[in-house]
């Protein structure tokens, strides 16, 4: 067995399956992170020098670049748990000292952002996931947070010089989470006057209303958000399209000569069983926007989410934050087959949420006011022999969890509503685009990020966002690549 064969099996993860890798390259083409850092990171070629030189991959920049996004784990052959062993390779990285200065790696790591992606300490605080609880902080932890804050420090201690707009024509864009911030960004570079229009009474989309507080503190966000501000973007906020200005404002009266829809995923899906509508029933992404935006929805102490994806984990910690003294989720998926990333499952249940897997909702029960639990039935199979979602159940077996709270994180979707049959979507559920240029069925209207491929993560819209940037910059030159239209599915 190889060293590092040996310190993944104390880590329990499945090092064997290592042997077994026959270098396919499924994790890189699956991969967004190499969309967005093709010089630095390639997953399939890390591994392969993993197990001959580990001490030569420690000191790779490659590894502080990885998002966690689990696309590489989920299409693995072998089902090697890729994204943790970059977390335990890490952790190895401060607890043996392979480098001497792991913060000037860090900071390297980090100027490599800065020319890649619009809120750089921002996505380094969500794939490096630094504990922001002193009590609970490891020695990773504090090395990180060494380095981040620092980095937030330098953007008080700089000027910034805006950016200068050198072309004529503006562009819009509509909605400032990652994919909208990344492609006014990157025109902003190219010289094009942009603006972000934002439902939201502050910038920043899924990051601001999305991420907890204990994953992503606000003020990191906001210091990101200001500094995008001063380069030169203008954000106007409050201002929703579709409802204070329409698509022929922007275009007719305001001038804009493209458009970039990057309106995410705000919309909780219906669970569609009685009682959905009971006092004491949220839903997920409600209760995450409430407190994000600084509003304390009152929790009772047993709190029960229905979901098993990362939506419900963030959920269920948030809801201990909030003084629930019992917090217990139930999923359709068996614990292996659970959507949410293993480390998120893995914190919840040390802070003490109570999982109850297989078990799929049958009726929310309450005294026709107030809600008082949830009967399950058994879940047998969450998917059929071609593998695509089809639950079934095993009507027989019941089984009723009491709660005076009852959360349902059970998917997200976009708000399409504002679109008003002007380009295609795909049965309501997302926009529909050239999947090379990111352009819409109306010639100047290209969409990214969640709004196109569902609930997705910050990566996958920052890759979306560049797409989107430079086939915008194409289609004002009159360049356009031949393509047919077709859904984006990564």
């Amino acid at each position: 067995m190889t060293k590092i064969s040996r310190e993944l099996s104390k880590r329990s993860i499945d090092a064997e399956k290592l042997a077994y890798c026959y270098t396919c390259g499924t994790c890189t083409s699956a991969c967004p992170v190499v969309r967005v850092f093709p010089r630095h990171f390639n997953p399939r070629i890390f591994f392969q020098k993993l197990s001959l030189d580990l001490e030569n991959v420690l000191t790779e920049t490659g590894l502080w670049l990885c998002a966690m996004c689990d696309r590489c784990h989920k299409r693995c052959p072998h089902e090697l748990k890729l994204p943790e062993i970059f977390s335990l390779l890490r952790k190895m990285v401060i607890e043996r000292d392979y480098l001497p200065d792991v913060l000037s790696k860090l900071e390297e790591t980090l100027a490599i952002l800065r020319e890649e992606v619009p809120f750089p300490v921002v996505y380094s605080w969500l794939c490096l996931r630094p504990c922001g609880e002193e009590t609970k902080r490891s020695k990773f932890d504090n090395i990180v947070l060494d380095v981040l804050q620092r980095s937030l420090a330098d953007y008080k201690k700089k000027e910034v010089t805006p950016l200068p707009k050198t072309r004529k024509e503006k562009i819009a864009i509509i909605g400032s989470g990652p994919a909208g911030l990344t492609v006014a960004w990157e025109l902003l570079k190219m010289g094009f006057p942009a603006t972000i229009y934002e439902s939201l009474s502050e910038p920043g989309g899924m990051l601001r209303v999305g991420i907890p507080e204990y994953r992503l503190p606000k003020e990191v966000l906001d210091m990101e958000m200001q500094y995008i501000e001063d380069l030169g973007v203008e954000i106007r906020t409050n201002t929703a399209v579709g409802k204070d200005l329409s698509f022929n404002d922007l275009l007719k009266e305001e001038g804009y000569k493209a458009i970039f829809i990057a309106t995410g995923a705000h919309k909780s899906r219906k669970l569609r069983v009685e009682g959905e509508d009971m006092e004491g029933v949220f839903h997920a992404l409600d209760l995450l926007r409430q407190v994000n935006l600084r509003k304390r929805p009152k929790l009772g102490e047993r709190v029960l989410i229905v979901g098993g994806g990362n939506v419900a984990m963030d959920a269920a910690r948030t809801a201990l934050r909030l003084g629930a003294e019992v917090v217990q989720m139930a999923c359709l998926e068996s614990r292996e087959e659970m959507p949410a990333h293993e480390w998120e499952i893995r914190e919840a249940l040390t802070e003490g949420v109570a999982l109850n897997v297989s078990w799929g909702p049958k009726e929310i029960l309450g005294d026709g006011k107030k809600v008082t639990g949830v009967k399950f039935v058994r879940c047998v199979s969450v998917f059929d022999e071609n593998g695509r979602f089809n639950p079934s159940f095993d009507e027989t077996v019941t089984k009723v969890l009491e709660a005076d709270t009852v959360i349902l994180a059970i998917g997200q979707a976009p708000d399409l509503s504002f679109l008003r049959e002007k380009t295609d979507v795909l049965g309501g559920r997302a926009i529909a685009v050239d999947p090379m240029t990111m352009e819409t069925s109306l010639p100047g209207v290209f969409a990214g990020g969640d709004a196109v491929s569902g609930p997705a993560t910050v990566i996958e819209a920052v890759a979306a966002g560049k797409i989107a940037a430079a086939s915008i910059d194409r289609y004002l030159r009159g360049v356009s690549p031949q393509s047919t239209k077709t859904d984006v599915r990564w």
